[in-house]
């Protein structure tokens, strides 16, 4: 069987037709989009799901944080997997996860269902984040190979803004949308499952499943700057819980908003905030990223506590963009300063160590921010949690301004030779 276009199709060794480099990205590109859109589909569904099913703003939160279970399992179990029976498996066994979770979204006529399916869906981020980020390097063209890190970033991040967004139109605007929104779910997950099967196996692995322990480790040339790093990271990935979890019960119970689109829009927000930190600020401020970072985390939450207090939606808005902001800047900048002070064959210990260190904070805090809601009400909830994180920023500050670490530009990738087949 022959081709048109070498770019677009080739015959791999067993005879069967894969796409060629370029549109491999394309194409894993797109389903890493899909993913992530999947995993933050249901917050502006919540307070329907709330008052269908008769539970209360504790078990809101609960339901959110079971994803942050489902990614740290991954992360800790599968995060090599890919490295061993190749990245297209992989990327399939999470789509599939991602489609079996819209699945049990679809059915759920009660809380346990709403918890099995968050878990899915934190598994399937999971494992993608790192397959599909590894396999974006792995299939970037040669003169683009600098920009696999960017794009696995917008993938990410855009995807998991875009999905309150999608979810938060169609709960406002069609019908039935505790159903509507996951078969359009669906309807994006199935192409992607076509597409990646078509996909090369840019890696020779051994076939063979070794399924281990992650083990988290920060050997001690690193822990000074992982201590600043991961408390900055845990103070932004607080903030990306918060508003992804509780931010429809703040603008329903403390700004009367029960807009489900406005919802969606809040927190599209402060990804898409977060996303122009990571890409674009980070590049203009380079050493004194984390600073900036740390100080817009600040001014995000005392913006947010007055948009509570006074209440207004205007001042709401402007602390999920500054603290987005302050997030995306902290969380690159101290992911690359980690991931520099480790050696080498301890980075990924470190890099899993700092991921679950973001992954317990957009889960714990949330938690306790449900616990103060169902005792001292939502807005009490909402200034302590972020009096909370505006503390651990400025607590970064203070520890930076003592002794100075030297966090560095950003990791530039390595530029070796690929092969000069672009097909």
């Amino acid at each position: 069987m022959t081709f048109a276009n070498p770019r677009v199709w080739f015959l791999s060794r067993s005879g069967s037709p894969r796409f060629g480099r370029r549109v491999s990205f394309a194409v894993v590109t797109y389903a890493f989009t899909v993913t992530m859109i999947g995993t933050t589909l249901p917050t502006p569904l919540y307070p329907i799901y709330s008052r269908e099913f008769g539970f209360s703003e504790l078990m809101v939160t609960v339901v959110f944080a079971t994803y942050a279970v489902g990614v740290i399992a991954a992360l800790l179990v599968f995060g090599r997997l890919s490295d061993e029976i190749g990245r297209r498996r992989v990327l399939l066994a999470g789509l599939a996860l991602s489609g079996l979770s819209a699945v049990v979204f679809l059915v759920a006529q009660e809380i346990g269902l709403l918890l099995a399916g968050r878990i899915l869906s934190g598994l399937s981020a999971g494992i993608f984040t790192g397959t599909a980020t590894a396999a974006l390097a792995d299939l970037a063209p040669r003169k683009a190979a600098g920009h696999a890190t960017v794009v696995a970033t917008l993938a990410n991040i855009g995807g998991l803004g875009s999905g309150p967004l999608m979810a938060g139109l169609l709960a406002q605007l069609a019908v039935a949308p505790l159903r509507l929104t996951f078969w359009v779910d669906l309807a994006l997950i199935i192409p992607a499952v076509v597409l990646v099967w078509f996909l090369p196996e840019p890696v020779q692995t051994e076939g063979r499943v070794r399924l281990h322990l992650q083990r988290l480790r920060v050997p001690p040339q690193a822990r000074e700057i992982f201590v600043r790093a991961g408390l900055a990271a845990f103070a932004g990935f607080a903030v990306l819980g918060l508003f992804t979890a509780v931010s429809p019960g703040f603008l329903s119970q403390v700004l009367g908003i029960a807009n489900h689109a406005i919802v969606g829009l809040v927190v599209f927000a402060v990804f898409a905030a977060s996303l122009a930190g990571q890409t674009m600020l980070v590049v203009v401020f380079r050493k004194r990223a984390l600073v900036v970072g740390c100080v817009g985390l600040i001014m995000g939450m005392c913006l947010l506590a007055l948009g509570l207090a006074l209440p207004s939606l205007l001042l709401v808005i402007l602390g999920a963009v500054v603290a987005g902001l302050g997030q995306g800047l902290s969380f690159r900048t101290g992911l690359a300063a980690v991931n520099r002070a480790a050696p080498p064959r301890q980075r990924a210990e470190v890099a899993s160590s700092f991921f679950v260190v973001a992954y317990v904070a957009i889960s714990v805090p949330v938690v306790v921010c449900g616990v103060i809601a169902q005792l001292q009400g939502v807005q009490v909830a909402g200034l302590i949690l972020a009096a909370t994180v505006a503390v651990l920023a400025a607590t970064v500050l203070l520890l930076l301004a003592r002794k100075p670490v030297p966090l560095g530009e950003e990791h530039r990738e390595p530029t070796e030779a690929r092969d000069s087949d672009d097909s």
